[in-house]
C-alpha cells in the first residue's frame, strides 16, 4: 500500500510538473470586443485580425519562444459586460488585451487592467481614455480632438457652411466627439445653430429631424455610430431635408449603406483612410492575408488599427525581451515610426497615438467611396 501510495504521488507530481511546463510555454493575449450585439461585425473583425496576427507569430515560433493563446470575451459594447470581461481576462492570466471597440466599453475595463498591470490597446477615440494617465493604456487610433479640428476646418474653411447642426447620441465617444466638434467649429468662427442628442437604438428619429428641418441647415453632422447614422440619413431624405449629411468616423461601416438604402448616396464620411487605399507595404500584406483567410475584407478601419495595437505590443515584447508589462510600456511610450498597417505608429508619453491623418469620402450610387478631400 505504501509503495502504491508513493507511486500515485509520483505520478501526480509528474502531472503537475508537466502541466506547469505546458503553461510556461504559453502566453495569453485577450480580446475584449462586441462579438454579438449591434456592433458585432466590428467586434468580429477585431477578433479575426488579432487571431490572424497571432497565427502568423505562432508559425514563426511564437513570442520569445512561447506559443500565444488568444482568449476572447464578448462585451457586447456594454459597460457592465465590459467590466465583467476585464475581470475574466485578468483571471485567465492575459498580459495584454486588445479592445474594446467602443470608448464606453473600453473605459469600463480600464481600471481593472491598470490595477492588475495588464496592457490595453483600443481604438476608442474618447479623450477621457487618456486623461486617466494609466501607464497600461495605449490608443491605437486617434482622439476626438484631432478629428473635431479636421471636421471644423472642412465645414468652415472648405465647404463654407453657414448653418451647422451637430448631433450625437449619449455615449461617451459620440457625445465627446460632438462636443469637441461644436467647440472646434465655434473656435474658428463657424455657426452651430443646433446641438442635439438622440437615444441610440430608437430607430425613429422623425421628431428630431422635423425640428431640424425648420431650421433650414446647410449640413447635419452626426458623431455617433453607423447603426443610427444610416437610419438618420434615410429619414432625413424621407422628410425632404435639403442638407448635406456628414458622419463621423464610426459611421464608416458597410451596414451604414444597408440601413440608409438609396439615401446613402451623397453621404459624406470623415475617417482615417479606408483599408483598401492604405498605401503602406504592411497594409498590402496583411489585408491580403485577411481576405485569403476569411474570404472577406475587414469590416472597417477599426479592425486594422487594433491589429496595429497588437503588433506594437508584440514588437515591445521582442525589443525588451520580456513579458514584464511595465518594461514593455516604458518602451512603447518612446515608440516612434513603427511600421504599422495603418501607417507609422508613434506613441506619446501618455499612450496617445500621434500623427493623425483624416480623409473625406463621399458615398457613390453604387456604394463605393470617392475621396473628395
Amino acid at each position: 500500500m505504501i509503495k502504491l501510495s508513493k507511486l500515485a504521488s509520483a505520478v501526480a507530481l509528474s502531472a503537475i510538473v508537466a502541466s506547469s511546463s505546458l503553461l510556461a510555454d504559453t502566453v495569453k493575449i485577450g480580446v475584449q470586443a462586441p462579438i454579438t450585439g449591434k456592433y458585432a461585425n466590428e467586434g468580429q473583425g477585431i477578433d479575426q485580425f488579432v487571431k490572424l496576427i497571432v497565427n502568423e507569430k505562432n508559425k514563426q515560433g511564437g513570442l520569445l519562444g512561447k506559443k500565444i493563446e488568444v482568449i476572447t470575451c464578448d462585451d457586447e459594447a456594454k459597460a457592465q459586460k465590459a467590466a465583467v470581461c476585464a475581470k475574466k481576462l485578468v483571471n485567465a492570466g492575459v498580459f495584454a488585451v486588445i479592445g474594446s471597440y467602443t470608448s464606453g466599453a473600453t473605459e469600463a475595463a480600464q481600471t481593472t487592467y491598470y490595477r492588475n498591470k495588464v496592457l490595453q490597446t483600443s481604438d476608442g477615440t474618447s479623450d477621457s481614455l487618456i486623461k486617466r494617465k494609466f501607464w497600461t493604456f495605449f490608443r491605437n487610433s486617434f482622439p476626438n480632438s484631432a478629428q473635431s479640428d479636421f471636421t471644423a476646418d472642412y465645414f468652415v474653411n472648405i465647404k463654407k457652411y453657414k448653418k451647422i447642426v451637430v448631433l450625437s447620441d449619449y455615449s461617451s465617444y459620440s457625445e465627446g466627439l460632438g462636443d469637441a466638434t461644436e467647440e472646434s467649429i465655434k473656435k474658428i468662427g463657424g455657426n452651430v445653430i443646433f446641438r442635439g442628442k438622440i437615444k441610440s437604438g430608437t430607430q425613429n428619429f422623425t421628431a428630431m429631424l422635423t425640428k431640424i428641418k425648420s431650421m433650414n441647415p446647410d449640413v447635419i453632422y452626426y458623431s455617433g455610430y453607423y447603426t443610427d447614422g444610416g437610419l438618420l440619413r434615410a429619414q432625413q431624405k424621407q422628410l425632404g431635408i435639403d442638407a448635406d449629411f456628414v458622419g463621423g468616423d464610426s459611421n464608416d461601416n458597410p451596414d451604414f449603406l444597408k440601413l440608409a438604402g438609396s439615401a446613402a448616396e451623397g453621404t459624406v464620411l470623415i475617417n482615417f483612410p479606408t483599408p483598401d487605399i492604405l498605401p503602406y507595404k504592411e497594409a498590402k500584406k496583411y489585408l491580403k492575408a485577411y481576405e485569403d483567410t476569411y474570404n472577406m475584407k475587414p469590416p472597417s478601419i477599426w479592425a486594422v488599427v487594433n491589429a496595429d495595437g497588437l503588433r506594437a505590443i508584440i514588437h515591445g515584447v521582442e525589443k525588451t525581451k520580456s513579458f514584464d508589462t511595465k518594461k514593455i510600456s516604458d518602451y512603447l511610450h518612446t515608440l516612434k515610426d513603427f511600421p504599422g498597417i495603418t501607417g507609422p505608429v508613434t506613441f506619446r508619453e501618455d499612450g496617445e497615438r500621434i500623427g493623425a491623418k483624416f480623409i473625406v469620402y463621399e458615398i457613390q450610387k453604387d456604394g463605393s467611396y470617392k475621396v473628395i478631400e
